[in-house]
């Protein structure tokens, strides 16, 4: 069988995690995971320079001659059928906003029509990847949220999505629902968390590794800060847990990584809300991403 690579994008607001794909095996190829940071709501030429340096740098540092097609996983709201980007006021990806993502990788690599680049939402690929993983999962009920700049989840059934039912929100997205004053982006994100160390201090802080240094030095309205944002978190999934009556509960995203300051308040508010759930806690939350959104290109054919 003739060996096929991709490249496998995970598209954060803050940072992109690249990699090449062995299509054949579902695998990453060892040595070619690369991660850049830069600000996601620069000038789209500038975003796309550094989209482009890290594709081609991936294919010069493991000499891919030709790739298979390139999957992205990438945060909504955004047409994934089409490849336009609809990002609005969430402090990232400002300035693409309307714009056809597929076009603007076309204008900058010698692609054709015919050339596969596919997307699927950031959530759901983590969500995918997680579960296919471990052939154990497959058989499981799911529910994976992503914590970040943003707030993503998924709802996996005997290894497909489901969003659509009555068990599940709309798209299977919980972003956008209600939560006290606003919706539960605003309190289950990196804005949220800092908002709440703000409100407690009068303090604005501008990046989570600040907030997160403090509490681990003690700092107590630092703790309570990652304590309220635990407590959020519950109330918000808690309720999607039954109403899905998930197995499963897999965390991931850039805050999953501080998880000891927010989880334990997080799981006494599941328990004492009668809920027995196998909690897991991606290790490896952006390769999960890249796997999961490189698997739509199973069935292309190239």
């Amino acid at each position: 069988m003739k060996k096929r690579f991709a490249i496998g994008m995970d598209i954060g607001g803050s940072h992109i995690t690249a990699a090449i794909i062995d299509i054949n095996e579902m695998k990453v190829v060892e040595g070619s995971v690369s991660k850049v940071s830069f600000n996601s709501n620069l000038p789209v030429k500038v975003v796309m320079d550094f989209w482009e340096n890290a594709i081609r740098s991936l294919c010069e540092k493991t000499q891919v001659e030709k790739l298979s097609g390139i999957a992205m996983a990438i945060p909504g709201p955004f047409d994934y059928e089409d490849g336009t980007c609809w990002i609005k006021d969430q402090n990232k990806y400002d300035n693409f906003y309307g714009l056809n993502i597929k076009d603007l990788l076309r204008e900058r690599f010698d692609f054709d029509q015919h050339f596969p680049i596919v997307f699927e939402n950031d959530a759901i690929s983590f969500g995918k990847g997680e579960v296919y993983k471990n052939t154990q999962n497959l058989s499981k009920k799911v529910m994976a949220i992503t914590l970040g700049t943003g707030l993503g989840s998924c709802f996996i059934e005997n290894g497909k999505i489901v969003n659509s039912g009555e068990n599940v929100p709309k798209h299977g997205e919980i972003w956008d629902h209600p939560y006290q004053n606003g919706i539960a982006e605003d309190s289950i994100s990196l804005r949220g968390l800092l908002s709440n160390y703000h409100h407690l201090s009068d303090i604005q802080l501008k990046k989570g590794i600040e907030l997160y240094h403090l509490a681990i030095e003690g700092d107590e309205k630092a703790i309570k800060s990652f304590n309220k944002f635990g407590e959020d978190i519950a109330e918000v999934v808690i309720p999607w847990l039954k109403s899905f009556n998930a197995d499963m509960l897999v965390i991931g995203g850039k805050l999953a990584n501080a998880g000891d300051l927010f989880l334990n308040i997080f799981r006494k508010k599941v328990k004492d809300a009668g809920i027995e759930i196998e909690l897991v806690i991606s290790s490896d939350n952006e390769t999960a991403a890249l796997l999961g959104v490189a698997t739509l290109l199973y069935e292309v054919n190239v």
